[in-house]
């Protein structure tokens, strides 16, 4: 923000040298930049962040430096005449989008004479950089730098139809913008309208048609509230920046458009002459007032660790512009923010307020600030645990992009058949490096498994031994309706065959939660080989997908050696996890070991099997230990297979009988018998 000395000293007392007031302001929070000499005038450059958009004026600027100093503010207040006809009689205004455009008001000046301006006016703009047009476009921006609220002039007798409407763009329509460009328009935007066409973009800029010349003799002044939202995607999509559309992409004080439009048609009959039309044209919506919050003054000293003065503290405060009303227990105030600090909604914001006025630079460097643990969410304690789980494991963590292209999106989704967001802005230089032209990277990634494989590919370039990948984060799921879903996802991609996955994943399950039992149905993903790939399920819920990367699969990513692939919703894990650690106290007394033999049809899942051994063995069963598969045709007979399983039984009352083990290993035979014709080898 470039200020002027001479403009700056209309509204504040300045000394006569500047330093200490710049350094003062640096440490508030406008860093100063630099101070050049223009001509007798002085350019002061001043950094300011996002959040302070009232500092986008002289005046901002001034009420710092007045609660700085414990000087005087003054902010002079427009009262320009108005006679004849009111404006409403000839002219209207009508919102077609109040989304985009919440407010438009409008005056009418009559017969001015536009012209050069007057030197004072075009020597303070100057001073800041900006060349002057005319008295009449000159006021509009010295008004605008004056207060951070831009304004627009129409020539009011080149307006069709003697409206104006605000709408968004129509298929195809153009504007001619008044830097003698033109720009195609989209739906989306906020389009200046009369009943001809487009005649400027709301928040932007004004449009070639109506832009005030030398032959103008009415104008109509339009000071507006704009979406800042739609204003910065418009001037991105478009390239057109201007210092309108940077102001409106923050968040202005809609409280002072009355002020700028009075202010602005003030200095306009003060350097062009002419009539002020009666009344003016306001329509949408009223700007409300902040809702009150609860402020303690004791919590300055609680964040800051120096003590401030409650009468120093409420000073600051007032003298900043909020109003202070003084509630129970002393100490304690219900304070409502003024319009211009629209980043101002809680009292932690206060605590910085008073602490920047205050002066960090009186904090001492070794204060002994109060400090409080903090305590991390039940899903943080998860995703902790689930990282450890997976480097103890063996797996190394990685990080991917978000973005992916279109091919790997193709390639393995398996939790949302809709086609996947795009991005307005693709990824670039990374993956174009990395890939053998993996095509526009601008999708937003459905699973976290093509982002892992793409990184295993660049891992079996550079010939690493051992590469046994997770990660976890979100993946973006679209609905058709509303926002997609966000979840978090465990993706896992490693050199492990399926066995050892799975068991990797059952382990986790036990990590998490000691009972877990993960069920594993066949399923068909065109990534995997179909003979071994699952779908995981617990609870009957889908846990996620683990299986053996196919031929396919491998040349989809160009990688050469085997590679097997999982992914998990976490959130099913955090479900399932406990709070704290619990343990189980081990049995001081013998384990019995038993190993079965069955042969069961070709069939039959290990999973199914499993659950009916837990079923049947009761209390005493401590582990249930899948062994090895045999086949054997000529013996057993077609389409049958030999499962070898191994369990341990213990009490922890007491030694097993050989009649208790007996009767839970009868048990399970009877229950392998009758659930999947199981036959037992002796």
């Amino acid at each position: 923000m470039l200020v002027s000395r001479e403009w700056l000293s209309q509204y504040v007392s300045l000394p006569d040298d500047l330093t200490s007031v710049v350094d003062r302001l640096t440490m508030s929070g406008l860093n100063h930049e630099v101070s050049v000499m223009v001509g007798s005038d002085e350019r002061i450059d001043l950094e300011v962040t996002s959040n302070r958009s009232d500092c986008l004026g002289h005046i901002g600027i001034a009420r710092e430096i007045s609660v700085l100093l414990k000087t005087p503010l003054s902010i002079p207040q427009p009262g320009p005449a108005a006679t004849g006809t009111s404006l409403n009689d000839v002219f209207s205004v009508s919102i077609e989008c109040p989304d985009l455009c919440f407010r438009f008001t409008a005056r009418l000046i009559r017969n001015v004479k536009v012209g050069p301006s007057p030197d004072w006016l075009v020597r303070r703009l100057a001073t800041i950089g900006i060349e002057s047009v005319n008295n009449i476009v000159d006021v509009t921006n010295y008004v605008m730098f004056e207060c951070g609220q831009p304004l627009h002039a129409f020539d009011f007798n080149r307006l069709s139809g003697k409206k104006i409407i605000v709408r968004e763009p129509r298929s195809g329509e153009k504007l001619t913008a008044i830097n003698h460009m033109t720009y195609e328009l989209e739906p989306g935007m906020c389009l200046i309208a009369d009943s001809r066409g487009a005649v400027g973009l709301g928040g932007v800029m004004g449009g070639e048609e109506t832009e005030v010349s030398q032959a103008t003799k009415n104008i109509l002044v339009e000071a507006a509230w704009f979406s800042p939202k739609c204003i910065r995607s418009t001037a991105r999509k478009l390239n057109l920046h201007s210092a309108a559309s940077f102001r409106f992409e923050r968040t202005l004080d809609p409280h002072q458009i009355d002020w700028a439009s009075r202010r602005c048609c003030e200095l306009i009959l003060e350097v062009a002459g002419g009539e002020l039309a009666d009344g003016m044209i306001d329509v949408g919506e009223k700007p409300k007032a902040a809702d009150p919050f609860v402020f303690r003054t004791q919590r300055i000293g609680q964040v800051l660790g120096v003590p401030v003065a409650g009468e120093t503290t409420c000073r600051i405060l007032e003298t900043l512009g909020f109003e202070l009303n003084q509630g129970k227990p002393s100490g304690t105030f219900l304070v409502k923010a003024p319009s211009w600090r629209q980043d101002v909604t809680r009292e932690i914001d206060l605590v910085e307020e008073v602490g920047r006025i205050y002066g960090y630079e009186n904090v001492p460097s070794n204060v002994a600030v109060p400090m409080s643990a903090s305590v991390r969410s039940h899903v943080d304690r998860v995703i902790n645990k689930i990282r450890n789980a997976m480097t103890s494991l063996g797996l190394d963590e990685a990080m991917t992009a978000s973005l992916v292209p279109e091919k790997w999106s193709d390639a393995f989704s398996p939790w949302c058949d809709h086609a996947p967001l795009q991005s307005s802005q693709p990824m670039l230089g990374v993956l174009e490096k990395a890939s053998q032209n993996p095509g526009a990277v601008n999708l937003l990634r459905r699973s976290l498994v093509p982002s892992l494989l793409e990184v295993f590919r660049i891992n079996e370039y550079k010939q690493n031994a051992f590469i046994d990948l997770f990660e976890i984060s979100r993946v973006y799921l679209p609905k058709s309706d509303g926002l997609p879903d966000e979840p978090l996802k465990l993706g896992m991609v490693c050199e492990f065959n399926f066995i050892r996955l799975k068991g990797v994943i059952e382990s986790l399950g036990m990590m998490i939660s000691p009972d877990t039992i993960i069920d594993a149905v066949p399923c068909d993903q065109p990534l995997l080989d179909i003979t071994n790939a699952a779908e995981l399920k617990i609870g009957g819920k889908t846990l996620g997908w683990i299986g053996e990367v196919s031929a396919a699969g491998k040349s989809t990513f160009a990688i050469r050696r085997s590679a097997s692939i999982a992914e998990i919703d976490v959130t099913i894990l955090v479900d399932l996890a406990r709070p704290a650690a619990l343990h189980t106290e081990v049995s001081l007394f013998p384990p019995v070991s038993r190993d079965f033999n069955f042969v069961v049809d070709e069939s039959v899942r290990w999973s199914d099997l499993a659950r009916s051994v837990r079923s049947a063995a009761g209390q005493f069963l401590e582990s249930l230990v899948y062994k090895e598969t045999f086949r054997d045709p000529q013996r057993d007979g077609a389409e049958k297979k030999r499962v070898l399983l191994s369990i341990v039984l213990r009490s922890n009352r007491g030694t097993l009988t050989r009649e208790q083990a007996d009767e839970a290993c009868q048990s399970i035979v009877e229950r392998c018998v009758n659930d999947h014709g199981a036959a037992l080898l002796a």
